[in-house]
């Protein structure tokens, strides 16, 4: 067992993480930035380092300060969260060579999903069904134009280290491909180091499933249903449910036994989630996310388990508490991600709490580091908190969910919590009726957003 471990993160993840190890009997360690200093993961952990300026490049994705943090203070292994260094191989491989322990996937299998062509090109192999395309680099814009014409418009072009929506541009037909490739390709360099693009037939009208996997490292794997996150604005979700209100039982079946097998097959290790395009009953593999997602809360939800404490368990070389036949799902569960956030235009609006009071009642879970008084600083991701509902069934979460948000309280800034009351009112939504285009077309409609 752990004796202490460094949370490499802020925020709600980074107290999430801090919870789960307390529970344990685990010690943790805080790392903050200096315009984190008061915050709460910090005042929560058994002990915290400074490890420089507010800037995230200097402090967050430092790994020298992050593994210096781990020298001054004897923590045994690092939790990385979500983002900042979750998903860079050469991190794991730097814990690695320390002599520590990283808690998550191991650096190869990092690598191969963090490279879009190179993930496609593998779950092909390991039998997961992939979204027509090409098979590898899209080099020039005249292959680039060829392969459009092959595969039938509309097609979208993608940076291979894409992410977060950027480096994606839809292309209708050889005309808007020239625009498309090249911006795809700028933004790929200018984001992520890298012009390389791949380009894939567009689905019409898909749905974003996802589901959540899980690895012992030893060639055991299991799945836990999907997730839809089909709300999104500009590639970035917002609303999320599990299970999936449009996905049966034979389907989350079937496509949760081709993503186990194949987790199994190359040995992963702890949680990851592999993300679908859905649509006219298929799934076609996008990309996987080799670490835990800000969703993960609504199926733990469901199923009853604690994704973070397994992670830490795996990562100890123990078995998973589960096997596949342990995992039934118990009712349907919704996360609403609240950003401080202006609307109608989701601009980031930083700045004082001045009061804060969450939900409560049966099946209420509130993530969030608020509390008040509290400066939310201007150089992080607006995300304030997560809102998670569960009950018996969908129509019970929705109602739990507007009751909840309801009582929701932040006040001192402005939070996207005005456009979850909107969108409870439609009858799409009620319905489970939408895809991933669904409230791009409802925003620009309603909130005038483009």
């Amino acid at each position: 067992m752990f004796n202490k471990i460094l949370v490499a993160n802020r925020g709600e993840i980074a107290l999430r993480v801090i919870r789960a190890a307390r529970e344990m009997g685990i010690q943790s360690v805080a790392v903050h930035s200096t315009a984190d200093s008061d915050a709460m993961h910090v005042r929560m952990a058994d002990e915290s380092v400074c490890i420089g300026p507010p800037s995230a490049s200097q402090s967050y994705l430092s790994i020298p300060a992050i593994i210096a943090a781990c020298e001054i203070t004897g923590a045994e292994a690092i939790h990385p969260g979500y983002g900042f260094l979750s998903e860079n191989a050469g991190f794991v491989q730097v814990v690695e060579d320390h002599g520590l322990t990283f808690i998550g996937p191991t650096a190869e299998h990092i690598r191969i999903m963090g490279d879009k062509i190179t993930a496609k090109d593998t779950m092909r192999k390991l039998g997961v069904p992939c979204v027509p395309g090409s098979d590898g680099g899209v080099p020039t814009l005249e292959e680039a134009k060829r392969i459009g014409e092959e595969f039938g418009y509309p097609v979208i072009v993608k940076a291979t280290s894409g992410g977060g929506g950027k480096g994606m541009k839809v292309a209708q037909n050889a005309k808007e491909m020239e625009k498309a490739f090249k911006t795809a390709r700028a933004e790929g360099q200018s984001n992520f180091g890298n012009d390389e693009v791949y380009i894939e037939k567009y689905l019409t009208t898909p749905r974003h499933i996802e589901i959540q996997m899980f690895g012992d490292g030893k060639g055991n794997a299991v799945h836990l249903g999907e997730r839809d996150c089909s709300l999104q604005r500009r590639h970035q979700k917002v609303f999320e449910e599990a299970p999936g209100p449009s996905i049966s039982a034979e389907e989350r079946a079937r496509i949760g036994k081709v993503c186990a097998d194949a987790l199994a097959r190359i040995n992963y290790i702890g949680a990851g989630t592999i993300e679908f395009l859905y649509e006219n009953g298929e799934f076609y593999f996008i990309e996987m996310n080799t670490r835990l997602q800000v969703e993960h809360p609504i199926t733990e939800a469901i199923f009853g388990v604690d994704l973070v404490r397994e992670q830490i368990r795996v990562a100890e070389g123990m078995p998973m508490s589960f096997t596949q036949d342990d995992l039934d799902i118990n009712g349907h569960a919704i996360e609403v991600r609240i950003n401080a956030e202006k609307l109608p235009n989701f601009a980031p609006c930083p700045g004082r709490i001045t009061q804060y009071h969450t939900p409560g009642g049966l099946g209420v879970r509130m993530d969030s580091a608020l509390y008040d008084g509290y400066s939310i600083p201007p150089f992080y991701d607006s995300l304030i908190g997560k809102l998670i509902v569960h009950g018996r069934d969908r129509a019970e979460a929705l109602a739990r969910l507007n009751r909840a948000l309801g009582e929701l309280i932040v006040d001192g800034v402005d939070t996207t919590v005005p456009l979850f009351h909107a969108l409870l009112q439609e009858p799409d939504i009620q319905s489970g009726n939408y895809n991933i285009h669904w409230l791009e077309r409802w925003l620009e409609t309603n909130l005038g957003d483009s």
